[in-house]
């Protein structure tokens, strides 16, 4: 529990960013979203055929008020040019494995 009696959170807000422009860095996005508060972990989705970015990514940050913040400082804002969409990410559905090709 905190110094207000909640329980306190551990887990981080984690942060959908999408609609990013494909030169945009994990630096960038730090930087970025490093003006709302503290970010402890920035992750683009690249495809792992081409080694290209997919154009979205995942910011992490722990307090619910920075990040809250940082959405709606950030959303339909340009980074690079592009208007970057920015929400709170939804849990990660399990999807089915897929069977292994035949050999």
């Amino acid at each position: 529990m905190d110094a207000t009696g909640r329980l306190s959170r551990e887990i981080n807000v984690n942060i959908y960013v999408g609609n990013l422009a494909y030169s945009v860095t994990e630096e960038q996005l730090r930087d970025a979203f490093g003006q709302f508060g503290e970010v402890d972990k920035v992750s683009i989705i690249m495809d792992r055929m081409t080694g290209r970015s997919k154009g979205f990514g995942f910011v992490e940050m722990q307090e619910d008020s920075e990040a809250e913040a940082a959405i709606r400082g950030l959303n339909e804002q340009p980074i690079n040019g592009r208007a970057v969409r920015v929400n709170e990410a939804r849990p990660r559905e399990e999807r089915p494995r897929r069977p292994a090709p035949p050999r």
